[in-house]
């Protein structure tokens, strides 16, 4: 029987006089990539950023790994494992890809700040370990090559899978992709399906809000589509793109 990795509940947010999110909830099981789509507006973002402690919602209930948790603030969020990456990239612009890596391990490190002030030999093996963890992973990613380039050196694609990285360097139950394909060329989205083919069958869990509803629907184990902070409809790619309320609300008018 498949675990259940991510179970959200009757989430719902408002701001001002906009009810930005109403009674949305999904069920994410380990090894899926979970597709969240619809129009600008729709609510994506906004769930993505209660999802991951950004903002408090008004009600929800929250589990990961069968563990309830409080999405309170972003840190908390990512000791309870979940990662995310945003829209927008948010690296170090100065710092080289390997240390980009290496801040994102830190959550999971135990000698401290006392350790790295006095520089143990504790901390030391750590930060050995943590530099040859962030190595792999950028192999990983397909970028180990540049380990040593700072990140705003790399190409727009590159960064985006130093994010990637970065984001498995805190060994995640759940990694939260906000639109990884945005500003992407054709060769860039094939590479890009292809790393997030790799993560899922490493048995890693994915939720991925995407604009582009082809990556989706081809990459996707089940979609949420969202409309006007409403769940529209739920279901394997191929159930979601024949829901009539959907063809009327996204798929019909070309989506994005």
């Amino acid at each position: 029987m498949s675990e259940t990795i991510l179970k959200v509940a009757n989430v719902s947010k408002r701001f001002g006089g906009l009810q930005a999110l109403s009674d949305v909830g999904i069920t994410i099981q380990r090894g899926q990539v979970y597709g969240l789509i619809g129009p600008n507006g729709a609510g994506k973002t906004t769930f993505f950023n209660v999802l991951t402690g950004l903002y408090t919602p008004d009600s929800g209930t929250f589990e990961l790994a069968g563990k309830p948790y409080t999405p309170t603030a972003v840190h908390e969020v990512a000791k309870a494992g979940i990662a995310r990456t945003f829209q927008n990239i948010r690296l170090f612009a100065e710092m080289t890809a390997l240390e980009n890596v290496m801040v994102g391990r830190h959550v999971r490190t135990h000698s401290g700040i006392l350790g790295a002030v006095l520089r143990t030999p504790g901390f030391k093996k750590e930060e050995a370990e943590i530099a040859a963890r962030a190595k792999e992973l950028l192999d990983y990613v397909g970028i180990g090559k540049l380990a040593d380039y700072k990140s705003r050196t790399l190409s727009y694609g590159d960064q985006r899978r130093l994010e990637i990285a970065r984001a498995l360097a805190t060994d995640p139950q759940l990694i939260a992709l906000d639109e990884p394909a945005a500003g992407m060329n054709a060769t860039e989205k094939v590479q890009l399906r292809e790393l997030i083919d790799r993560i899922r069958n490493d048995n890693r869990t994915i939720l991925l809000i995407e604009h582009d509803v082809k990556l989706v629907m081809g990459l996707c184990d089940r979609v949420t589509v969202l409309d006007y902070g409403k769940q529209l409809s739920s279901g394997t790619p191929a159930e979601v793109q024949s829901d009539p309320k959907v063809i009327e609300a996204y798929l019909g008018t070309g989506g994005h």
